[in-house]
């Protein structure tokens, strides 16, 4: 199984062989400890349970759940998997040597919060003319409906909240790794601030 959870630390860049620059993003990955195995049989899908980082206060109920594992973890997440991994325990840890150079993965995380956002913004509307009867209302979203429906429909576009979504990037190349350091560069941008959680999932 190639999973990691990790911690954003910024983008950097990196010098190849033939002397390019590559733009990567180094997230601080693993390791990762196996808290729970779900079959088919008892939970009715395969997955496999991780815990990361060290949690503070954890809850009783989450205390007893992982102690098989031996972890006061900060963050559980579950990847599902069609065949859970042969000779895979509870309390068995991944890191970044599961992957390789050359890996194609995805990168999911929470995206800045921009906070409240008008329509220009939020969603690339042009503003109206600033001339010829304007009257200096440029950014306004003007007319939002007709005189049918007598209502706004869902998801019509407007101003509002802005970012702190989940965002998951696709096909990210892995272009550095340092196992001793539990580092990995992804060539690219990933998603959300430095110290936000990124979970990295590898292609089959």
């Amino acid at each position: 199984m190639k999973a990691l959870l990790g911690t954003k630390i910024g983008m950097t860049q990196i010098i190849s062989e033939n002397g390019v620059a590559i733009p990567v993003t180094l997230i601080q990955a693993g390791p990762i400890t196996v808290t729970q195995l779900k079959s088919q049989e008892t939970d009715g899908y395969s997955a496999v349970q991780v815990a990361f980082g060290a949690g503070k206060n954890i809850s009783k109920a989450v205390a007893g759940h992982v102690k098989a594992s031996g972890t006061t973890p900060k963050h559980i997440r579950e990847f599902r998997v069609t065949d859970l991994p042969d000779g895979m325990t509870v309390g068995d840890t991944l890191d970044v040597s599961a992957f390789a150079l050359g890996d194609i993965v995805d990168a999911t995380g929470t995206s800045k919060g921009k906070g409240f956002a008008g329509t220009v913004k939020r969603h690339n509307f042009n503003t109206s003319r600033s001339t010829h009867g304007g009257n200096g209302n440029v950014r306004k979203p003007g007319s939002i409906g007709s005189m049918y429906p007598q209502k706004v429909f869902k998801g019509k576009r407007m101003a509002g909240r802005m970012g702190h979504d989940q965002v998951t990037v696709k096909n990210l190349v892995v272009a550095y790794l340092d196992p001793e350091s539990n580092l990995i560069g992804l060539r690219g941008a990933v998603p959300g601030p430095k110290k936000g959680l990124i979970v990295i999932g590898g292609k089959a």
